[in-house]
């Protein structure tokens, strides 16, 4: 969790809380400090992909397969992949968002799993987990949203409006995946069937 608070507090002094309009941000590849740590936040995010990618390792360590579920394996596979060509050709501007709302609620992400961690004693303090899936689906809408106010921008001179529509996809696909696991969860009150999403815990 404090690579996550890291993150947000670099991402917030990089721009987001520093200038930025939460318009038509675009990337700044000047060489001042802002720009520069911007980039360096970005490359920190992008590591922090691969760190997550372990958790797929130890389920498959620990023999859980049935956790290794379709969503789980796109979410931790196409982030690290994409994220590559984002701090690679744009890190910063609008297209960095996104990685902003995800490490914010990654910070209250975490904070549940560390309490599951702790073991039985500690359950009544995890009465928060339906409001868990509910701050993850805001993340998603936050996120279209956002990038989506792109699409109706008449001049907008963001460098690589690719990124945007990808960004764009994983908030779509995304929500529409925690949708499902929230109607199978708390509308059906039922375990979720294999191969449509694991836990809250995906992002």
């Amino acid at each position: 969790m404090g690579l996550e608070n890291d993150a947000t507090e670099m991402f917030l002094m990089s721009g987001w809380a520093t200038g930025y309009s939460f318009r038509c941000d675009i990337v700044d590849y000047s060489r001042s400090p802002q720009a520069l740590r911007m980039a360096w936040t970005c490359w920190l995010f992008y590591l922090s992909k691969f760190i997550e990618l372990l958790d797929t390792v130890f389920f498959v360590v620990r023999k859980k397969n049935g956790q290794v579920t379709f969503l789980h394996v796109y979410h931790h596979t196409i982030m690290s992949f994409t994220w590559w060509f984002g701090v690679k050709f744009a890190p910063g501007g609008l297209g960095t968002f996104h990685a902003l709302v995800n490490c914010i609620v990654h910070i209250f992400m975490y904070s549940y799993y560390g309490l599951c961690a702790l073991g039985p004693n500690y359950q009544k303090y995890l009465w928060w987990k339906k409001y868990m899936t509910a701050i993850q689906l805001i993340q998603f809408v936050v996120i279209t949203v956002h990038i989506g106010q792109f699409f109706l921008m008449k001049n907008c001179q963001y460098q690589y409006p690719i990124f945007l529509y990808v960004i764009w996809s994983y908030g779509v696909s995304f929500m529409i995946l925690f949708l499902n696991f929230w109607y199978y969860a708390y509308t059906r009150g039922q375990r979720l069937p294999k191969n449509t999403i694991n836990k809250s815990k995906e992002e």
